[in-house]
């Protein structure tokens, strides 16, 4: 069966937007495939600095015929319809159309077959729309033709468009068709400055082959491998070891089509400044690695760049180059780290009162002194010293305000502690300036020093409280203020410390401390733990947990222990895997079923104790008994906080319930003992609640 290949040859797509592009390009020409009747047997897609690639191998040549039938009027219609359906099916007369039986009459049915048309024809039609529709982030118009910009928006201008057709074992055929004046052919180019000559391609393996003889690696991961490998090898070799950066690569490969590892060194003297500060200057402004000595482990002055060509010197002007460049960065940076060491973290302070955190929600001076309230409050439930919590929420925010901060801004928290230690703040004090912005993400670090803890939890509550109590939750994919994170972060850390703390009660704290006042302000603490368990199941879906089980739990109300609730999921998780859970569930289930029709059949519920007099049955002696007991020692166990054993009070259940359905009939002709057994029905429910709600478990 015949492939496809294509190829966009342009000036230099910015690094941030080739993976997606090359993406967007194989799934366009792909769904416009099958959306055609060409089903395809594979494709892939790939992205150099100038060229968009996609190879679809096992198209068919031609598409399948097709027979369709068009449902046309009434026999007896008016003319005007009847002449409308010969239009538009094609036929000359109704003789050509047959008649379909219907219970709402006999209508004209057209038979339509429409032949199929070769790939290559429908190629040269779907190819050239999928171009000039391209989804670009940005693009521009270029090649002014009779005082007038071409037509075609594109990233960059695009200079050729390569497209062939066909099987293995033939010459491959041209798609023929023109885009804004460029004619597709079977014509690429290489290495920009290396093999800057036509090379003419016929099928993909040719074309990947051709590329690479000219200096173009074609798979970013493969120039992501030999980027990698080369940067190992040449630290390596000189005792050092690359610090890894996955992000970096990723632009890195993007920048190159020939990717050459060379290393470069700056000044001893610029080590002085902070690793992560030395690390952003290179990495933001040159693209570059940072090295680190494999004895110390402490960075080095050396860093490793990927240039785009083989240098006829071995690269030392291409490595000139980038010292240059680097060196009054990295001086710029050591003199914004100096002049800040100049200021204590305090006197910035005040300049918080002229920046507005939020018009609804007061200055960035009025946020500070709120964490620092909370941060006090929460110290003493998370084992924190009061004076070190409240003196590091008085700090945290200050280094916002510092000039390596202002130039890099993903540094902040962490100069807060380099500010913090060099002013002799506690340890612990100086750490939380770090670490309160913790955790950002699934994969970030949770802090487990206390004092780091109770401020992460300050400023995270505030902010939910904040935004909650002036209405501006989330909604749909639209999350500007990190609200999800923020809860996400709070679940975190009192789960992964295993801390005891009651939700809406730090919550209700938090909103005292608001000067805005929310006109919902009963529903406020009790909305947001809604929100709560809804981040916590999105942790729980993504570990591999059962999310339904969190609203089972929380069903129950009263439910802000964020600890005692995963600890309690987790141990109803383990017994629904048992045989003894999944088949309880069953029987409650169950009985929930029927309880709920008869409940509605006579409006009304059947609450209340049972009366012991009208069982007739030793089954329902033994339910009943069963269920006596185990409310008892389950209750005492959930009491205690043994979920695990409350668990296995609950299994005892399952015997006298299966024994229940097996032998007892509910719904007795006799009013009374139908009544009875309904209420016995309703005391497994009332039972189970001790440990969830099992009606929000699924099935």
């Amino acid at each position: 069966m015949p492939d496809l290949l294509l190829e966009l040859f342009s000036e230099e797509i910015p690094a941030r937007m080739q993976a997606k592009a090359a993406d967007d390009l194989r799934r366009m020409v792909t769904d416009k495939l099958v959306a055609e009747g060409l089903v395809y047997e594979g494709a892939k897609a790939f992205a150099t600095p100038r060229r968009l690639a996609l190879t679809v191998h096992g198209i068919p040549a031609r598409q399948p015929d097709l027979k369709t039938e068009r449902r046309g009027p009434k026999m007896g219609a008016p003319d005007a319809a009847v002449q409308g359906f010969l239009k538009a099916t094609g036929l000359n007369s109704l003789d050509e159309a047959k008649i379909q039986r219907d219970p709402k009459g006999d209508f004209y049915i057209a038979l339509i077959e429409k032949p199929g048309r070769d790939a290559i024809d429908v190629l040269a039609e779907i190819l050239p729309v999928i171009i000039r529709t391209f989804p670009w982030p940005r693009s521009m118009r270029w090649g002014a033709r009779s005082g007038k910009p071409g037509s075609l928006s594109w990233v960059r201008p695009l200079h050729a468009i390569t497209a062939t057709f066909g099987p293995e074992t033939e010459e491959p055929d041209v798609v023929k068709f023109s885009v804004d004046g460029i004619e597709t052919g079977q014509t690429t180019y290489g290495h920009r400055f290396m093999a800057p000559a036509a090379i003419n391609v016929r099928r993909f393996e040719d074309y990947e082959a051709k590329l690479k003889a000219a200096k173009v690696i074609l798979d970013p991961e493969a120039r992501k491998d030999i980027i990698f490998a080369d940067a190992k090898e040449l630290t390596f070799a000189q005792g050092f070891e690359l610090v890894e950066d996955q992000v970096l690569l990723d632009e890195v490969s993007g920048l190159v089509e020939w990717p050459v590892v060379m290393m470069g060194s700056f000044e001893p003297e610029y080590l002085a400044i902070p690793e992560e500060v030395i690390r952003a200057t290179i990495r933001n402004n040159q693209k570059c690695f940072v090295v680190r000595d494999a004895k110390t482990g402490k960075l080095t002055n050396k860093f490793v760049l990927t240039a785009n060509i083989e240098a006829a010197d071995g690269g030392k002007t291409i490595v000139a180059g980038n010292e240059r460049v680097i060196r009054p960065r990295l001086s710029d940076a050591k003199f914004f780290y100096e002049t800040d060491l100049k200021t204590k973290l305090e006197d910035r302070l005040p300049k918080f009162e002229q920046i507005v955190f939020h018009e609804k929600l007061g200055t960035q001076a009025e946020r500070i002194k709120r964490i620092e309230r909370l941060a006090a409050e929460i110290a003493p439930l998370v084992g924190a010293d009061v004076a070190k919590a409240t003196r590091a929420a008085h700090l945290a925010k200050a280094d916002l305000l510092t000039e390596v901060v202002g130039e890099f801004p993903e540094v902040q928290g962490l100069m807060g502690k380099y500010y913090a230690l060099a002013q002799g703040e506690d340890a612990s004090v100086a750490a939380a300036c770090e670490e309160h912005y913790k955790p950002q993400g699934p994969a970030d670090r949770v802090p487990t020093d206390s004092v780091s803890v109770a401020v992460a939890l300050a400023d995270k509550v505030d902010t939910l409280v904040g935004f909650w109590a002036i209405d501006e939750k989330p909604t749909g994919s639209k999350d500007p203020y990190a609200l999800r994170r923020a809860a996400l972060g709070v679940i975190r850390l009192i789960a992964e410390n295993n801390l005891r703390l009651s939700l809406m009660k730090v919550a209700a704290s938090a909103f005292a401390g608001l000067s805005v006042k929310s006109a919902d302000a009963e529903k406020l603490p009790s909305d947001l733990l809604a929100f709560f368990a809804d981040r916590l199941k999105v942790q729980l879906r993504e570990q591999g947990a059962r999310h339904d089980l969190v609203d089972a739990v929380f069903a129950l109300g009263g439910q802000d222990d964020l600890l005692m609730i995963v600890r309690r999921v987790e141990a109803l998780g383990k017994f629904l895997e048992s045989d003894d859970g999944k088949n309880l569930l069953a029987g409650i289930k169950r009985a929930g079923n029927i309880l709920g029709i008869e409940e509605k059949k006579d409006k009304r519920a059947f609450d209340g104790a049972p009366d012991a007099a009208l069982y007739g049955l030793d089954e329902e002696k033994a339910l009943a008994k069963a269920i006596g007991e185990v409310q008892a020692e389950a209750g005492a166990a959930v009491a205690k906080e043994d979920f695990a054993a409350a668990m296995s009070a609950m299994a005892k259940l399952r015997p006298p319930v299966d024994a229940f359905f097996e032998k007892v009939r509910v719904n007795d002709d006799d009013p009374k003992v139908r009544e009875n057994r309904l209420k016995l029905l309703n005391e497994i429910r009332s039972a189970t609640r001790a440990v969830a709600d099992f009606s929000k478990i699924q099935d």
